[in-house]
């Protein structure tokens, strides 16, 4: 049997972090994929587009990489778990408190799915872009991300979507965290939030959390 070759080496930051999911690649160019972009991602690079993190990472072309986001065997679902275990694994028993919020990147034109007009946090005002609602950890002063979701506005949806607001989003989030066996302190979030009495706030009272969300005013 011929042994798998050895992944090849970016930089040391990002070969140790990345080697945690080693398990999760069948393929070692997929895995050395999946080391390039998370390289490419912390570069001072502009535009964090294919093209330009290849050629940052010495490769001929942004073939590998747009194979690994399109086609390699690897699941999404099963990276994002087996990093919040490694996360639940290091918190241990401590409480943290999470944090609700939504970021927002400006898009031109449709091409890519859900960007349509509606308010960006980044720009501080309604533009064409899209929005990920996003739940973070707090814990001994240290922030780090739990999960994310694009936001699919109504009149973006696809044949098989189903229409979520954000505090739907947000309060899946939730149980889903709290499912893992995290321990939670309490949730903040913004006015969004804070007014959704019938989803977020029955949520966070049916799972007996505490809370602190800010109203409109």
């Amino acid at each position: 049997m011929v042994k798998p070759r050895q992944a090849d080496s970016t930089l040391k930051l990002i070969d140790e972090y990345c080697r945690y999911y080693r398990n999760l690649f069948s393929e070692v160019r997929s895995f050395e994929a999946f080391t390039y972009l998370h390289a490419g991602i912390i570069s001072d690079i502009k535009r964090k587009t294919l093209p330009a993190i290849a050629e940052i990472m010495g490769r001929e072309n942004a073939q590998g990489l747009h194979h690994f986001l399109t086609q390699s065997p690897w699941e999404a679902q099963a990276l994002r778990r087996q990093r919040l275990e490694l996360i639940l694994k290091i918190v241990k028993a401590r409480k943290i408190i999470i944090i609700i919020d939504e970021t927002g990147d400006p898009k031109k034109g449709k091409a890519t799915d859900y960007v349509a007009r509606q308010y960006l946090g980044r720009l501080g005002k309604i533009d064409n872009g899209i929005v990920a609602v996003v739940s973070s950890g707090l814990v001994d002063g240290l922030t780090f991300p739990l999960m994310f979701e694009i936001y699919q506005p109504k009149e973006r949806l696809k044949v098989n979507d189903s229409y979520r607001s954000k505090p739907q989003i947000a309060s899946q989030m939730i149980r889903e965290i709290k499912a893992m066996g995290f321990e939670i302190d309490c949730v903040l979030a913004d006015s969004l939030y804070g007014e959704s009495t019938r989803t977020f706030i029955r949520c966070l009272q049916g799972l007996n959390l505490q809370f602190a969300l800010c109203d409109s005013e």
